[in-house]
This record gives C-alpha cells, sequence and structure tokens, in this order.
C-alpha cells in the first residue's frame, strides 16, 4: 500500500527541556502539503517490560506507587534501557532480577510496542518469561514494590474491567493470553 500521502519529512529540531529521563523537543517538519508544522517530540531511550509465567498459570506482577498519576497500580515487572546500545533482552533479564529476584531459563520476545506514539518515541520491548526461579529482589535504591502472583485469567478479567489501567501490563497480558489460547506458547 503506497502510503507516501501521509508522510511528515524532518526540518529541523531544538531541544525544549532535557531531563534525566525524557528530553522534549520541538521539531519542524513538512506536511504532506507543503505546509511546515511543529511537533512537540519526547525523546525516550526505550524500555522493556517482562510478562513473568509460572508453569502453574501465575504471573508474578507488582504493586508500585506512581507517582504522576497518585495511585499504587498493578504492572508487570519493567524498565528503562541503561542506553540506546543495551540489548532490551539483557535489559529485560535485569529488570525480572532486580524488580522480583526471579530469573528465567527462557525469554521469548513479544514484539514492541509505542505508548504514546502521537507525542513520544518511547518503544518498550515486551518479554514472556518462562522456566523461572525464585532468587533475591536487587531493588533500586528509590524502588518500593511489592510482589505478587495472580492467575492468568484474573489478571485479563482485571484489565477488561478496568482494574489495571497500566497500559504495557494491559497489552503483554491481553497478548499472552491470546497466545496460550491460540497454542502458540
Amino acid at each position: 500500500m503506497n502510503e507516501s500521502h501521509l508522510i511528515e519529512s524532518f526540518v529541523s529540531s531544538q531541544e525544549i527541556f532535557g531531563g534525566r529521563i525524557l528530553h522534549l523537543f520541538d521539531d519542524k517538519v513538512l506536511l504532506p502539503n507543503g505546509q511546515e508544522a511543529s511537533r512537540e517530540v519526547i525523546r525516550h531511550v526505550g524500555a522493556v517490560c517482562v510478562i513473568p509465567l509460572l508453569s502453574d498459570g501465575r504471573v508474578i506482577v507488582e504493586r508500585q506507587f506512581r507517582y504522576p498519576i497518585d495511585q499504587v497500580i498493578t504492572e508487570i515487572p519493567a524498565g528503562k534501557l541503561d542506553s540506546p546500545d543495551e540489548d532490551p533482552l539483557e535489559a529485560a533479564k535485569r529488570e525480572l532480577k532486580e524488580e522480583t529476584g526471579y530469573e528465567a531459563d527462557r525469554f521469548i520476545h513479544l514484539g514492541v510496542f509505542y505508548p504514546a506514539a502521537a507525542y513520544c518515541d518511547e518503544k518498550i520491548h515486551m518479554y514472556l518469561a518462562l522456566d523461572l526461579h525464585a532468587g533475591d529482589q536487587d531493588l533500586d535504591p528509590d524502588e518500593f514494590l511489592t510482589v505478587l502472583t495472580v492467575p492468568l485469567q484474573d489478571l485479563v478479567d482485571d484489565v477488561m474491567s478496568g482494574k489495571i489501567t497500566d497500559a504495557k501490563t494491559q497489552t503483554a497480558v491481553l497478548k499472552i493470553h491470546y497466545l496460550l489460547q491460540q497454542g502458540r506458547i
């Protein structure tokens, strides 16, 4: 399918804000109709998330306070890449171990998704972790969370009822549920 009539072309970029995690830019683009427009874009190093599935069908999840929304929410283990060059699989292994204490013998890449493509280039790599072994957590000094296990079907129900509001958790839970139903995992 030819979609060239939809493409915007980069003209210039100016950084508005540079933070520890996010960098905000004002980009000028050339629209398909020849007009110029401004796009505010958040640049992000990238991230990973892991859905750790135990052999009995339970998933290891976390309860964590999220300051921007002033709530404790249920999430799967996740974290940002340490650098743009970091191997996402290695980051997934690190985050799983640090946050839950678990290590996995097998990881399956489930693809990537963009949680806010209208204004941010953050790409999250999703992984399924299988053949898990419990160990000790190694949380960052500013990280406080509770680890628990929940049957996958309960997580699906919580996503569908609106109890789980985190996008990466919703996406990974529903994707794993679908793949298991299809016999593809």
